[in-house]
Order: C-alpha cells, then structure tokens, then sequence
C-alpha cells in the first residue's frame, strides 16, 4: 500500500505536539498516523497469511504501535468460511441513494457509483487515527481488490465505495490525495466525499451511520470523530444483504460473500423454462425463491432483522415538506399505545382461521402495500377488489380507503377485520372476545387505556396509533424544494418537478403548498380506469400465470369458466349512490410512489414510465371523465424527468421504519393464548 504524502507538510512528531499547529498540520499528523497505522496491520497480516499481493509492510513504523490490538481483519481468519452458494443472504433494507462529489469535483450519486454491480461500501473519514476503525475498512477492501486482480471477470461484477463522513476536512481535493494510493487493475474503486454536512445527513441516517465529534476536557474539538464501523455489501439491485463491524469484517469473509451473491444473480438470471405451451412473457418480477425465475421481494421470517424506534419521537419531530403531525383530542400518540398497534398489526391470529395479518397485505419491505399483486389475497384465497394503498404517511390523509368511506384511523381497521374476502371475522364481538384470549392483550390494553380497556373503540385506537407513526420523510424533495439544499435532487428531477407543476398539471391534483405539500387534492376523480374495466370490450384471451415466470395466453371462456365473476367496483359511487361518482376514486398521495407499484386502484398499471404514459394520453375517454385530464405531447426526456421527480420522493426514514417492523413481534397460531379456535362469547 503506497503512503501519499502531502507535499510542503511537515511530519514530524514535534509538528505534532506543538500548541499551536495549524489546521494542515493537525490533519497531516493525523492522516500520517492512519497510514501508519493501516501499513503496520497489513505487514502483521502479510507476515502471517504469506499471501502475494498483500499490503508490504512498513518495518519503521513497527516500534510505535506495536501493543495495538488488531482487529480479525488485519490477521489470518480463524475458520474455514462456508462455501459460496452453500448459504443465503437475506435482505435487510434498501440501500439508500445520496448526492455525492468525486474526487474531481464532480457531482454524481451513490447509485451511480454503484453501478448495477454487487458493491461493497464503506464509511470512513480521511484522518480517523484509530487501526481498528476507517483504516481497517480501507486495508480490508485492498487486500479483496488485491485478492481479484487474476480474476478478472469477478472483478468487473463488482465495486469498492469509500465515502467520508467528514466533508467539512475531507474536500475533493483530499478524497483525491487519499484515493491516490488504492488506483491500479483489478475491482474499480470509487472515493466521495458530500458538498457539505446537511447533504451528507439523510446518508447517514438511512445506513444508521451515527456520528459525532469528540472534545477535549475544555470542551474544544479535536478534530477526531467518534464512530463505529460499519460496512455494506450491497447487491445488484442496491439492497443491502450484510453488514460488517470491527469484530467481523475480514477479506476472506466478505469475499465469501461476494461470490455468494454473484451466484445468486446468476441463477436469478436464468431463462425460465416450461414444459407445455409457448410462454408470452416471463414478466413475474419475484425474487428470491428456491428456483431464480420465482422470486419474491418479501424477507421471510427467519431473515427479518431490525431495530426498534422510537416512533413517538419519531413521528413528533418536524421536517421539511410535512406539516405538523394531526393527532386527535382523544387518542394523542403515546409510546404504549403504539407498541400496542404494532403488536396487533403483526398479529396473524385477527383473522377468521388466525392465518392473516394486516402486514400480509401491507407488507413493510414493499412500501407498506404489496408489490407483487394488482389487488391482495385475502380470507382462504379471496380476491379482494381494489390494491392495497400504502400506510406511509398515511395520518396526514383526510380520507382513508380507495372510495373514501372512513375520515379517521380510529375506525378504518374494522373494515378488514370484518370484511369476509379480507380477514372474515364474523362479527365485532368475535374479535373482541379473540383478542381478549391472546397473550396478555387485555392487561397491555388496561395499561394504555386505563378505565376502558379493550373495547370497539380502544383496538382501533391502538392500530390508529402505530399507522400515525409512519412518517416516511423529509425525502430529496423536501430537503431541496423546502429545505433550500440544492444538491439533494438530480437536474432530471428538477426538470420534473416543474413539468410536474406546469405543463404536465399534475398538481392540479397532486397539490403541493407554499409550506408542505400532500401531494393529494382530498377529492375524487374518473380518470376512465374504472370504467374500462366495467364497460370496455373483454379480450378473446388473457394472459394466466402457470408456472414460476411463465405466462400463456388462453381463451376468455376457459377463464371464466373456473373464475368465479370478477366483483363490479363503481368507486365512490359506492358510498354516495350518486351517479355523478361512478368510477371516482380518491387522489392517492404521490409520496414513496416510487416504491408502491403496481399503481391505479385496480393495480392495472405496472410500472410509473405507463403511469406517466397514461396520464400523457389524457386516461381513458368516457362520458363521466374528469374535465381536469386532458393529452398532453411529452418527450421521452420530459417523460423520464418527470418519474425522476417521482422517484425523488421517497421518504428518507423508510429504511428505518422498515426495520422498526422487523423487529415487532409475529403472532402466529399456535403462540401461548390460542389452539386456533375462536374463544366462545
């Protein structure tokens, strides 16, 4: 590993010591220091593993650090890794995207850097002076660059990322100086560093990456940051599968795990087969499946893994772009009460056979809706009509339910718990007398609500509780538009929002204020959705799922005649009985849309590119169609502008949130309280 040094700096010790040293100096003693230290631990690790290629030691620096304690990663591994492919690993959240600078000074993103490749990331400031801190990081992915220099078809599936954490010392200038040493053949890696510590933030936040100055007894900054270590493998579809602390970061592990999920994509890569019929599509987009062309975004219960909130504290805290959380007179947020909500929501045994829970529709990994089918699964395989919306941010929204029949959270969930095609309770006191014999539910509802405990009211005042906590932003678009950071969104987004706001009209609905911006109207429109499924002409044929990712096209009356009728859905009609409301639905909030697909209230359509399509051909012609929809002549640069404006809406705590589900607790049937048997009244 090369030392870099800094031209007209001294290094002395002496420099070091001396009272009054400059800034330049105090970073170059510090930034001397680190590299002594990574030099030192590589020379231990060479002279002990013998392996060619390794960092050369450096003998002179030996006497100065010699009792350091060195991490695992410096030495060799103590066991056998397991064999690539031999083990899985799981999801464990997205990993979150970010304005970052190069080296160079140019601007780019951490997606960008990524590059559709398995990617290994690490935080890490320039000057950190502990050997078991950012050095290790930085010495462990140059033994794995090291390591893949005569493999080189591996190397190019995969990418280093270095990002300091201390933008106000690290410049470009010094990242350059930094990444200096680590360039040559082999696996690519990049170096960034943020525009400043308010752009670097949500990056922090979203990795969980916590980090804080640290004082002298005075009181005076150091100049030194207190952190922990943590590292990141991250997968070709930027979701983060590992993470890696002091204690377990090592080159052979970690290439273990690189391998591991270059097989993984491989085999998710394979063609689909079928063994009768000429398959149309392998459109299927589920991953993770035994078999590579059935595959579900969903993590199992085995693999889920997260970290608690706070969400009280949580969902109280300001942000730009969002008002003040609303909570009602009678039910202000209160910690027992949401932990109360959160219990029940993950709670399988509500059901009619104790097989469903509200998450099992509204699935946190996939933006608190469900990725992976148009309308849900409900009561033994039941069609329900309409998709699930998403929960995000769901306490801001006046009106709850696609027809808008529910103004409060209080009283939404019986509508699912009572519904036969969702979770078939035959009645009110049924659930009641259900929850009342799980667990310990009726000492937990006598603690958050004492002198009422469990009842009608207080069950949906507990699931009203958790769902208020889901506050999923500031997202990019905050932070720029209301937050005046100007680096938190791409120029396409940018463009996008002013179409969005212009041109395209989508505000005229998805309205957005001087102060915070819903993103919603509060009203209901035909957009013709509706009512081409009722009125438009059926196909001769329709496409039909028959295998893991094959799809063939069979006749219209050989469908009908195994299917039971498709329901009719006139919108909110529904609940007015007024003609006029024929095929209106509520204006859905366009927060997180970029993770709530498919979208529409039928889930009709797939991807955000046709929804941008749709809208752009003025929706669907009818008698009753909103006079507010109308064609509009988009290019291909404006249609991919604008799902960059969509896409920059996504809420910067949904990683945290999604971990805070994690780690609920699953009621299933069979736990202590329930044989599966509904408790006689």
């Amino acid at each position: 590993m090369a030392c870099v040094p800094i031209p007209s700096i001294r290094r002395s010790r002496r420099a070091e010591r001396a009272p009054r040293r400059s800034r330049a100096r105090r970073w170059c003693a510090r930034w001397w220091a680190v590299w002594a230290g990574v030099a030192l631990a590589a020379s231990a690790a060479t002279s002990s593993e013998g392996r060619a290629g390794d960092t050369p030691a450096h003998e002179h620096h030996a006497e100065a650090d010699r009792a350091v304690v060195l991490a695992p990663g410096y030495g060799r591994l103590e066991f056998e890794p397991p064999p690539p492919g031999s083990y899985s690993l799981p999801v464990l959240m997205d990993a979150a995207d970010g304005a970052v600078l190069l080296p160079d000074g140019s601007p780019s993103t951490l997606h960008t850097l990524f590059g559709g490749r398995v990617a290994v990331l690490s935080l890490i400031y320039a000057s950190c002076n502990d050997v078991n801190g950012c050095p290790l990081a930085t010495a462990v992915l140059h033994r794995l660059k090291s390591r893949l220099r005569a493999e080189a078809a591996l190397a190019e599936r995969l990418q280093l990322v270095s990002l300091s954490f201390d933008p106000r010392r690290d410049t470009p200038a010094i990242m350059e100086r930094y990444a200096a040493g680590f360039r040559g053949p082999g696996v690519p890696w990049a170096f960034a560093t943020t525009r400043s510590p308010e752009s670097l933030a949500p990056i922090l936040a979203a990795y969980g990456q916590s980090v804080s100055p640290e004082y002298d007894a005075r009181g005076r900054e150091l100049g030194t940051l207190s952190h922990v270590l943590r590292v990141f493998l991250i997968d070709a579809e930027a979701r983060v599968r590992n993470v890696y602390s002091v204690s377990f970061l090592h080159a052979d592990t970690l290439l273990a795990d690189v391998r591991t999920l270059l097989l993984e994509q491989d085999a998710d890569a394979a063609p689909a087969r079928a063994s009768a019929g000429t398959p149309t599509s392998t459109r299927d987009p589920r991953t993770g499946y035994a078999e590579g062309v059935y595959t579900s975004q969903s993590v199992g219960l085995a693999a889920r893994r997260g970290v608690a909130l706070d969400l009280v504290a949580h969902a109280k805290t300001r942000r730009p772009g969002f008002p003040a959380l609303p909570e009602p007179a009678d039910n202000a947020l209160r910690t027992d009460r949401v932990a109360l909500g959160r219990r029940l929501f993950f709670d399988r045994r509500l059901s009619h056979n104790g097989t469903l829970s509200c998450a099992m529709c509204h699935i946190p990994e996939q933006g608190f809706t469900n990725n992976e089918l148009a309308t849900s699964i409900g009561f033994e395989g039941r069609t329900v009509r309409r998709n699930a919306p998403t929960l995000f941010d769901v306490g801001f929204r006046r009106r709850l339910f696609h027809d808008g029949r529910e103004r409060r959270l209080e009283h939404q969930v019986w509508s699912p718990l009572l519904a036969a095609n969702e979770m078939a309770n035959p009645s009110v006191g049924v659930v009641l007398d259900r929850v009342a014999a799980l667990d310990d539910y009726a000492d937990a509802f006598r603690a958050a609500f004492p002198e009422r405990g469990l009842g009608v009211e207080t069950l949906g005042m507990a699931f009203a509780s958790y769902q208020r906590t889901l506050v999923s932003g500031p997202s990019p678009f905050d932070r720029w538009h209301y937050g005046g950071v100007d680096d938190t969104v791409s120029d396409a987004a940018k463009r996008g929002f002013a179409l969005f706001a212009g041109k395209g009209a989508c505000a005229d609905c998805h309205q957005v204020g001087a102060e915070s911006a819903s993103f919603d109207d509060d009203a209901f429109h035909n957009t013709g959705v509706g009512y081409r499924a009722a009125m438009g002409p059926a196909e001769p044929t329709q496409e039909v799922l028959v295998a893991p990712g094959v799809s063939l096209r069979v006749d219209r009356a050989i469908v009908d005649a195994v299917s039971e009728p498709r329901p009719a859905d006139l919108g909110r009609y529904e609940i007015t009985q007024d003609p006029a409301d024929r095929w209106r639905y509520l204006t859905p909030s366009l927060r997180n849309v970029a993770l709530t697909a498919p979208y529409m209230h039928d889930g009709s359509i797939a991807t955000l590119e046709e929804v941008v399509a749709f809208y752009a051909r003025g929706g669907v012609p009818n008698p009753g169609l909103d006079p507010l929809l109308r064609p509009v002549v988009l290019s291909e640069r404006e249609r991919a502008d604008l799902v960059a404006f969509l896409e920059a809406l996504t809420g910067d705590a949904v990683p945290a949130l999604v971990g805070d589900a994690f780690a609920a607790p699953v009621g299933e049937r069979g736990d202590r309280g329930i044989d599966g048997a509904v408790p006689s009244p």
